[in-house]
């Protein structure tokens, strides 16, 4: 009887310590997801400050294009506020499709924007025009980067949480699943392609 007691309290040990490590890699792999979205969220950031200056350089050389400048503040904005809603909950499934939604907007006006600046040699040629462009698309590869980065950490967390038995302690625990941030469109995945020639 003994002998039985002990062989059950070692397996109760056991199983407790085998929950206790699966909470804790379950929590680190959260952890390294999240603190990856805010290398994305950093990046972003850099992005949005960058866009109003390079649209006030525009706006100088192509005044009669305001509606064009106007979208790419609104796509700034609506993506600003997209990730302020992505960086206080990152994973959660709503927020990132609503944070590529708005991202791949941007994008697109951007792509406007840049095409837009090609008929206007003059600002073509502006110096802070040439900068801002550079440091935008160094803010996209950037972006890219990071973005992988969150992905890699959001699908170690998922597979974590989905395999036996570690699953169990996610379900009692509502370690739920993460979202990848994907962009939607397949013209989307490249930076705008930017050229002064």
């Amino acid at each position: 009887m003994q002998t039985i007691l002990i062989v059950l309290g070692a397996l109760l040990i056991g199983a407790v310590l085998f929950g206790v490590g699966a909470f804790n890699k379950l929590v680190t792999l959260r952890n390294r997801f999240k603190n990856a979205y805010a290398q994305i969220d950093v990046q972003l950031r850099r992005r949005y400050d960058l866009i109003p200056n390079l649209v006030e350089t525009a706006k100088g050389y192509i005044k009669h294009e305001r509606e064009t400048l106007e979208a790419v503040i609104a796509a700034r904005n609506a993506a600003a506020s997209a990730n302020t809603g992505a960086a206080a909950n990152p994973g959660d499934p709503a927020a990132m499709q609503q944070l590529a939604r708005a991202e791949g907007t941007l994008t697109g006006t951007l792509g406007r924007l840049f095409a837009l600046s090609e008929s206007y040699p003059d600002l073509k040629a502006n110096t802070t025009m040439l900068t801002l462009m550079e440091e935008l698309t160094s803010a996209e590869n950037k972006v890219a980067f990071a973005r992988q980065a969150y992905n890699d950490a959001v699908m170690a967390y998922n597979t974590q949480r989905e395999v036996f038995p570690s699953s169990i302690i996610a379900a009692w625990f509502n370690f739920v699943v993460a979202e990848l941030l994907a962009i939607e469109k397949p013209e989307q995945r490249e930076a705008p392609k930017v050229s002064f020639d």
